[in-house]
């Protein structure tokens, strides 16, 4: 039978010292200080009857004298201070009063003066380290590390829990099985490996996968992040280091899970001419020698993850470290699709809910971002006072998400309103009358987010990772087509394409610098991509190009971007009415959806092929 644990309270002391004091109180005589001459007076008139003489003081007792027994302590003390005189002897025999002399104890005077406040000042010190302590590591325990260890009966995640990412959990079910049976493994000489690192954009289900991977194992689970290793005093980092790595040894099997490794593993010699920053790099020379001389039979994994591979140290991503990297990527679509259904749990949704449609409309979206556009939608559910959440709700949360928040407080006037009208009218029209662009799901211009006037969203029919040429002049046509329809219907143009301009911009640039699509330079790059830091070399050596090919690469980008905007003209220009008609409806109802816009350009859709084939027989 578990005994109950009896904790000590210092109220307990406090109340003990103050009954204490309240029984003395009651049992003590009074004491009445008195004057010298008062205290002789009282001698003489016998009302004192004993008399302690001290060296700094005088003590007159008085005694009950009733015949009855004298009681533990006398009734009443007359105190005064002691004076010089010679006959204070003879005075007090004369009068028949007993005298006492006492020798005065200067151990508790020096015990209340020195021994009392020390042990008062220690007391407080200790308090104060003792709650550092349960706060956080103190004094006493800079050099233990800050890993939350969580028991897999707490964890309460599994493979089940993580929706998508079939690839990612494949790999790391061998690691399980080593977990639950090493003797598989060992029987034949193979070794785990010491180290996995998973890498992914930000909210991809990282560090859930970890958990996942302890959960299925059925072992403890170390978690910390990087920067917990990093301190302000120099070499706690390597201790911290140490004292994880011995701890995750004397607690085998376990998986120790470091999270946003980037923070303690970045490269060494790029913090600057100093050569970085000290104390960062001794705790990762630390976590290399440990994981060196670690061994992967004592049932430890160590899993971590980061969304900056390409900034880590290459020793920690060099076989028998991190010596497996295993890649958590955007969901795709059937994915995103498995990654609703988890989140919906719980959330009463409309029988019209289509969460194919929704995973459609949210490409890009990380597994961070669906559950966050399922609170949203059940926010905006409750908000409405509606018992259930349905795709009104849904398409509001995606635009929230994509675009910002609804201004509703900011009103455009209305030669402002008629420009971004036809602005938005612009793009729609060239997406839909191009062969590759994107289906027009919605096109508004209701102010959304910060300077965002309108916007017209396309909605993808599949999930793309390669682009050929066409598609990219294409795409730089749908982002120019909102210039060329201002141009075209006011005979001026505004601020409101910057954003559209800078897009095109950049594709048409990637395109001479990146892609080799240009035939006056070739196929050959003449920039590196940002963010390749894996190989030191290029820490501090940026690839140049001579001054003449910076000026063709300006040339070229320019002359693609003056060749689509004069197609983009030449069809808006055969769409001149239905230009007009859509930008009306616009301004009438200020949002359109895909169907109410495929209505209106309706009597166009026997044109729709025609062109479209021809734009892809140019570029073709």
């Amino acid at each position: 039978m578990r005994q109950k644990k009896i904790s000590f309270s210092a109220s307990y002391l406090f109340v003990a010292l103050a009954a204490l004091l309240l029984f003395q109180y009651w049992l003590s005589p009074k004491v009445n200080n008195v004057s010298y001459t008062q205290f002789k007076n009282l001698v003489k008139e016998f009302k004192i009857n004993s008399v302690v003489i001290s060296t700094n003081q005088l003590k007159g007792f008085e005694k009950r004298q009733d015949g009855k027994q004298e009681p533990l302590f006398p009734e009443m003390i007359y105190r005064t201070p002691r004076v010089d005189d010679r006959n204070l002897v003879e005075f007090l025999e004369g009068n028949n009063v007993d005298i006492i002399a006492e020798n005065e104890n200067t151990f508790l005077k020096m015990l209340l003066s020195w021994v009392v406040p020390a042990l008062i000042f220690v007391g407080i010190w200790m308090f104060v380290i003792k709650k550092m302590g349960q706060a956080g590591p103190g004094m006493m325990t800079l050099g233990k590390h800050k890993a939350k260890i969580v028991a897999q009966t707490d964890l309460g995640v599994d493979f089940n829990s993580v929706a998508g990412q079939d690839e990612a959990k494949q790999e790391l079910e061998e690691v399980i099985e080593f977990l639950k049976t090493p003797e598989k493994f060992t029987r034949l000489g193979a070794k785990i490996p010491k180290g996995i690192l998973l890498v992914g954009p930000p909210g991809t289900g990282k560090t859930l996968i970890a958990k996942a991977v302890a959960g299925e194992s059925g072992v403890p689970f170390f978690s910390i992040t990087g920067s917990d290793f990093i301190e302000m005093f120099v070499g706690l980092g390597a201790a911290r280091v140490r004292d994880l790595f011995d701890q995750a040894s004397k607690t085998a099997p376990c998986i120790v899970f470091i999270d946003e490794l980037d923070a303690l593993g970045k490269a060494r010699g790029i913090g600057g001419i100093s050569g970085g920053h000290d104390e960062r790099e001794q705790t990762l020379n630390q976590l290399l020698a440990e994981m060196d001389g670690f061994e992967t039979n004592k049932g430890v994994i160590i899993l971590a993850a980061t969304n900056r591979p390409e900034i880590l140290d290459p020793a920690l991503l060099r076989p028998g470290r991190f010596d497996r990297h295993i890649l958590v990527d955007r969901p795709d679509l059937k994915e995103r699709v498995a990654i609703l259904k988890v989140h919906v749990k719980g959330v009463t949704l409309a029988d019209s809910v289509d969460l194919d449609v929704i995973a459609r409309r949210t490409p890009g979206f990380t597994g961070a971002d669906l559950a966050n556009l399922v609170n949203e939608s059940t926010l905006l559910a409750v908000r409405k006072g509606k018992d259930e959440v349905d795709n009104e709700e849904f398409e509001q949360a995606i635009d929230r998400i994509i675009a910002g928040l609804e201004k509703k407080n900011r009103v455009l006037n209305d030669r402002e309103k008629k420009f971004v009208a036809y602005h938005e009218t612009g793009h729609a029209l060239v997406a839909a009358f191009t062969a590759t662009a994107e289906k027009v799901h919605k096109i508004t211009i209701v102010p959304r987010g910060i300077g965002s006037l309108g916007f017209t969203m396309q909605l993808p029919t599949e999930d793309r990772y390669l682009m050929s040429k066409s598609e990219l002049l294409e795409k730089i046509d749908v982002l120019l087509g909102g210039r060329a329809a201002e141009e075209m219907t006011f005979g001026e143009i505004t601020t409101g394409a910057q954003n559209d301009l800078q897009k095109a911009t950049n594709i048409a640039r990637s395109m001479v610098t990146l892609y080799g699509m240009n035939e006056k330079l070739g196929h050959a790059t003449y920039n590196e991509p940002g963010g390749q830091f894996l190989q030191q070399q290029q820490l501090f050596q940026q690839k140049e190009i001579s001054d003449e090919t910076a000026k063709l690469i300006d040339d070229e980008v320019r002359i693609i971007l003056e060749e689509r905007m004069a197609i983009v003209r030449s069809l808006l220009a055969t769409k001149k009415d239905l230009l007009e008609k859509v930008a009306i409806a616009l301004l009438e109802k200020e949002t359109l959806e895909s169907e109410e816009f495929m209505e209106l350009v309706g009597l166009a859709k026997e044109e729709i092929a025609p062109d479209a084939k021809t734009e892809e027989g140019k570029e073709a």
